[in-house]
Parts: C-alpha cells; sequence; structure tokens
C-alpha cells in the first residue's frame, strides 16, 4: 500500500475511485483513462485538470487494471445470481454462448449467492482476465459490482437493469409499457377486480411491471388500493402464498396478474386449493413466456419478452466494443407481446 493510500485508511477514508477524479475534473471516466494510458487525443487544459484531479485525490489505479489493458484473452464472463427457478437464467445464458460461439470466443459463467460479496466478482475478473461482462438482473443493479468493474476498466454490459449506467451497454425488455398493454388486455374482456402479484424488488423490472399495472388501472377508472397488490420474490411459492392472501380478500379479485410465469403457476395451485377453478372462478396471468407457462393446467396467458435475443444482443454488443468495432453504449429497449391461452377468460366464462 503506497503512503497516500495508507493515509486515506488511517483517517478512515474510502479508497479514491476513477469516478472520484473524474467528477473533481469535470470529465468523463473515458477522459481520464485516456488520460492514465497516456493517450494523445486529450487537450493538454484538460489533461492537466485530469493529473490535478489525480494529485488532490490521492488516486492510484488498480495495478491488476493497468495488468490488463490491452491483453485479450478472447473471452467473456457472464455473472448471474443462483435463481430458486432457472428458466430466465438459461434462456439468458443460451442467448450470450450464442453470440460467443458466433464470434469464435470462450464463455465463462460466475454464478454467485445473494447479495454475492462484490470482492467475488472482483476476484473473478482478475483471475480469469475476461475481456468484459455481462450482468444478468438482479446483480445489473448492483451499484457496488457495477462500480468495482468501472474502476477495473472491465467493458460491461447490462442486462434488465432498473437504471442503465451512463456510457454502458443495457438491454431491457418494455416492461412498464407490456406490462400495462396487459392488464389493459384484461381489463377489456370485462375484468374489473383485479389482484397485482409484485415480483422481487431488488430488480429494476418489478418496479416497472407496477407502474405499468397501475397506470392501466388508473386510466380505466378502477380500484388500485393496496389490498389488490401482493409482494412475491418471482418465486413458485412467494406466488401462491400472495395469491392465496388476494384470493381471501373481500371482494375477491376475478383476475390475478403475477409479474412472471413462476409465480403464476403459484398462484393457480393456490386458488385450486380454495376450490376455485381458473379460469372460471379466476383467471391468472403472467409475465415472461418460460417454460412452465405451457406446461400448468390450464396453460398460462403471459406476456413474453425476448430474454435469449436481449442477452445475445448485450453480449454481440459487448464483443464489438471490446474490438473497437463501434462506440455506441445506449440502452436498447426490446418489445413482448400477449400470449393467449387458456389460464385467462371473461369473469364467469369459458377461456378466450
Amino acid at each position: 500500500m503506497s503512503d497516500s493510500q495508507q493515509a486515506r485508511a488511517a483517517h478512515g477514508v474510502a479508497r479514491a475511485t476513477i469516478h472520484d477524479v473524474a467528477a473533481r475534473a469535470e470529465v468523463s471516466i473515458k477522459t481520464v483513462s485516456r488520460v492514465l494510458n497516456g493517450e494523445p487525443a486529450v487537450r493538454a487544459s484538460t489533461r492537466e485538470r485530469v493529473l490535478q484531479a489525480i494529485r488532490d485525490c490521492s488516486y492510484e489505479p488498480h495495478p491488476q487494471a493497468r495488468g490488463l489493458k490491452g491483453r485479450r484473452t478472447h473471452s467473456l464472463g457472464l455473472v448471474y445470481e443462483n435463481p430458486q427457478e432457472f428458466s430466465y437464467v438459461q434462456k439468458a445464458l443460451e442467448g450470450v454462448f450464442d453470440a460467443c460461439r458466433l464470434r469464435k470466443l470462450s464463455l465463462l459463467l460466475r454464478p454467485c449467492p445473494e447479495q454475492a460479496p462484490v470482492d467475488d466478482v472482483r476476484r473473478f475478473v482478475l483471475q480469469t482476465r475476461v475481456d468484459g461482462v455481462v450482468l444478468l438482473a438482479p446483480l445489473s443493479d448492483r451499484a457496488d459490482i457495477v462500480g468495482m468493474l468501472k474502476e477495473l476498466e472491465i467493458p460491461m454490459a447490462q442486462v434488465a437493469p432498473g437504471a442503465a449506467v451512463p456510457d454502458t451497454i443495457a438491454v431491457n425488455p418494455k416492461d412498464r409499457e407490456a406490462s400495462e398493454q396487459l392488464t389493459d388486455h384484461v381489463i377489456s374482456i370485462g375484468h374489473r377486480r383485479l389482484g397485482f402479484i409484485q415480483g422481487d424488488p431488488r430488480h429494476g423490472s418489478s418496479h416497472k411491471r407496477l407502474r405499468g399495472f397501475l397506470a392501466s388501472v388508473r386510466k380505466h377508472g378502477l380500484d388500485s388500493g393496496e389490498q389488490a397488490i401482493a409482494k412475491g420474490w418471482f418465486t413458485f411459492d412467494s406466488g401462491k402464498q400472495a395469491a392465496s392472501q388476494l384470493l381471501c380478500g373481500q371482494p375477491s379479485p376475478t383476475a390475478l396478474i403475477a409479474s412472471n410465469d413462476d409465480m403464476a403457476a403459484g398462484a393457480i395451485v393456490a386458488a385450486r386449493e380454495l376450490g376455485l377453478d381458473v379460469p372460471g372462478d379466476v383467471s391468472v396471468v403472467g409475465f415472461d413466456d418460460s417454460p412452465i407457462a405451457s406446461h400448468t393446467w390450464p396453460p398460462l396467458t403471459t406476456l413474453r419478452q425476448p430474454i435469449s435475443e436481449m442477452a445475445s444482443t448485450a453480449a454481440a454488443r459487448l464483443i464489438d466494443q471490446v474490438a473497437g468495432n463501434t462506440h455506441m453504449a445506449a440502452n436498447q429497449e426490446f418489445d413482448c407481446e400477449i400470449v393467449v391461452r387458456k389460464s385467462l377468460a371473461a369473469p364467469g366464462g369459458a377461456a378466450e
């Protein structure tokens, strides 16, 4: 540890990051990186301002990060949280693998436990020396992991983040718009008492889907009180529990909208255990069009998001960025579509 780092540690001050330098110099992180790497395409006045900010912040680049520059391994890392339900990760994995296969890159996987320590991810990227990292939700929303990758100057792509980081590749389904569209469809066939099952609050998509539901019920002048909303965690068991809570309320909803298919499948079981017919007594719809959607009885009406396509696009854009073929790092959004099956019907009626 250098003298400046020891001094900062002695006073309980966190190690300065490249973000601190960029903020103090009022430049982008890329500009700081160019100065640190001695690149010529920086104006003299800007270079001096960055160097002064480096001195003021006592900033020292991570020595291993410097060793990564310019040494490609022709591999990507996929970092994801170990899920209780694997269908989402499986589709994302297929998409990223396809992009790597087409471009002849290796794909290294790093499954993480819930609340994974940022140091675990740091060790993974430093030991494997991957050229870039694809982050799946909810890790794509972890500010500590994203910040660490930025500091190490590891190119990354975020899949389904709640808010995309500037100058970073991100792909998202149009969650809010899709949820509003699905709710509109349920209302259009006659439902007026709706229940909504939220997803894992750590996922940005959970909040967007709730906002879409609320936008639709307000638009149609329906009740959107708290009694119509139950919290889940994107798991079968949490969906079953949330559905039981909603269906035992008064008045009982005639349709349940779950934030993913696993929770919707749990909702169907909860309805059956209460002696209710699906969709005769209560309709159930989901989100994602995961494999379970066509295996429930009745099969789920759901909203298909192009998970594999999004993940493949994120990986392909990341590979292009690493190769220097593009500098575009804007958020790219994907449309979703309603898939109609037998779990949705008009109130008291047969399936559509």
